[in-house]
């Protein structure tokens, strides 16, 4: 249902409340928000951006193309220092490459229908926050696709990004919202942020606003939910995002697809959380609409929602026309729905924000070494690697000397004490009389290294590795050390022998994980908001 002109007043004026909630604007002078009125708007432009990759290739191929891109709006990838990307993502053993997509929602308010849809007048033509990102992963030969959601109130650091168009320079940030990188330059900034905190090489951006939603949402036509119960996201101090809906499962579109995407205030615990689990159903069930349904290959309707999409997007260079999009479709296309897998960063509380855990770093591991997050991928076989022929051998044990350095420290835990000293000793008893603990603070690494400066040195630290049971791989050539050094990395913070740990693949619980195939799904309503 579409709300009333009061009801939108109300609403307006709920959100106008909880945005002034002690809250910050990102801009020039370097701040990022903490504005909880954010709530309603995350995550619900994401679903159409993914309609439009998935859809585009049906009919592409005749649509008007000049009109069409000059609809597109088009910004530069990347604008952080070279320093802070990631490495380009490596072709499998087959010459294939994956693609790594972000997906942005900006909750600007440039336009009349934007500030009609979204409200807060105050904020109008003010910094545009990002307050959708979702990381869009196609697996290298296609297989299968996986989806990685991100609190807006994430707190991260987000590198120096410049303006593009002005030259404007936004300095390095720590323990900021992510959400604050979109006003710092444009979307570039944003995908600055991502490679920085994934280590995860992107190749495009997609960036939708308000208006565009319920725009699309019209030309698609309805998308099935479902809810348990009769829910009203409503409360009698005005807030909730005015979802009104019976028991069951039911197609919406327009303005009530908004505000299903907004809603908070109804599902479950009320939570953040809950609101991406609904956005997640929402996009899964619209995947399997725009794939099912063959009345959308109706040119009439894929010229609507071609025009919709083409008027509310804005991309990077490389996908600045509709035959870059409708390659780029091409490819998505070659996923199917039951190998589409939704999923949020795992995330604990810190204050009133979040940051990401161990868990999250783990879900960033999986994508970027463009594993299944389904679990489904065939089983591969790797040799261990042999170890390199050094250009000198080895010499004898108590001959070779060695720096031991403490790296025990996580984000989680502190540097275990005197742990250099232990695993000194430890070299010693193996016949290493020239090892020696370093007397520097301890540092945080993941995994435990040895490094040596030059070739002549290689079989020296391949020999101490050997000796307590490093494997091959985790030693490494490096200019940052003037003789072989052993760094003890949070892999092995006890014990005399090192014990490489048993690698896991699997997609942490914490990240939610929804397959796009599953129709089974239907949000919980919480009785507080039932009628």
């Amino acid at each position: 249902m579409s709300l009333t002109a009061q009801e939108q007043q109300d609403q307006d004026a709920s959100e106008k409340s909880g945005r002034h909630g002690g809250g910050r604007r990102g801009g020039g002078n370097g701040h990022g928000p903490a504005r909880k009125g954010r709530g309603r708007r995350a995550l619900r432009w994401s679903a159409t951006v993914l309609a439009v990759v998935i859809l585009g290739g049906a009919g592409a191929g005749y649509l008007y193309y000049e009109h069409l891109n000059a609809n597109i709006k088009h910004d530069d990838l990347n604008i952080g220092d070279a320093k802070d990307r990631a490495a380009d993502t490596k072709a499998n053993s087959a010459g294939q490459t994956a693609l790594n997509i972000l997906l942005i929602g900006s909750d600007a308010r440039d336009t009349a229908a934007n500030q009609k849809l979204g409200g807060a007048k105050y904020d109008f033509g003010g910094p545009p926050l990002a307050d959708v990102q979702m990381l869009l992963h196609v697996s290298a030969d296609r297989s299968n696709m996986s989806v990685v959601s991100m609190p807006r109130d994430t707190l991260l650091s987000i590198p120096k990004c410049t303006n593009p168009d002005d030259g404007t320079t936004y300095k390095a940030l720590t323990n900021e919202m992510t959400n604050a990188s979109l006003s710092r330059g444009g979307p570039g900034c944003t995908v600055a942020t991502w490679e920085k905190l994934t280590d995860i090489h992107i190749d495009h951006f997609m960036m939708i606003d308000f208006s565009g939603v319920v725009s699309m949402a019209d030309a698609i036509g309805g998308v099935p939910v479902c809810v348990d119960a009769n829910v009203y996201s409503h409360t009698s101090t005005g807030k909730g995002s005015g979802l009104k809906l019976k028991e069951g499962t039911r197609p919406i579109k327009g303005e009530q697809a908004l505000q299903w995407l907004r809603t908070r205030y109804g599902f479950e615990d009320d939570t953040d959380l809950a609101r991406a689990k609904a956005q997640h159903m929402y996009m899964n069930s619209m995947v399997r609409e725009l794939r099912a349904n063959a009345k959308l290959t109706n040119p009439n309707k894929l010229r609507k929602l071609a025009e919709a999409a083409t008027k509310a997007i804005t991309v990077d260079d490389g996908l600045d026309t509709i035959t870059k999009m409708y390659d780029l479709a091409g490819e998505l296309q070659k996923v199917p729905t039951d190998r589409i897998t939704m999923t949020t960063m795992p995330n604990r509380y810190q204050g009133e924000r979040v940051v990401p855990t161990e868990d999250a770093k783990q879900l960033f591991r999986l994508v970027r070494e463009d594993i299944a997050l389904d679990g489904k991928d065939a089983k591969k076989v790797t040799a261990s690697p042999s170890p390199t022929a050094p250009a000198d051998p080895a010499a004898p044990n108590d001959k070779i000397a060695v720096q031991v350095h403490n790296g025990t420290r996580t984000d989680e835990l502190g540097a275990v004490r005197g742990r250099a000293s232990e695993v000194t000793q430890v070299l010693t008893g193996k016949g290493f009389t020239e090892a020696v603990a370093d007397t520097s603070a301890a540092t945080a690494f993941v995994k435990t290294v040895v490094r040596y400066p030059s070739a002549d040195l290689q079989g020296d630290a391949q020999a101490v590795a050997k000796a307590l049971g490093i494997p091959v791989s985790q030693v490494k050539k490096s200019t940052e050390v003037s003789g072989v050094t052993l760094i003890v990395g949070a892999d092995w913070r006890s014990g005399t022998t090192f014990k490489a740990p048993v690698k896991n693949d699997k997609t942490p619980v914490s990240a939610g994980a929804m397959n796009a195939s599953d129709t089974s799904q239907c949000m919980h309503v919480d009785p507080n908001y039932t009628w």
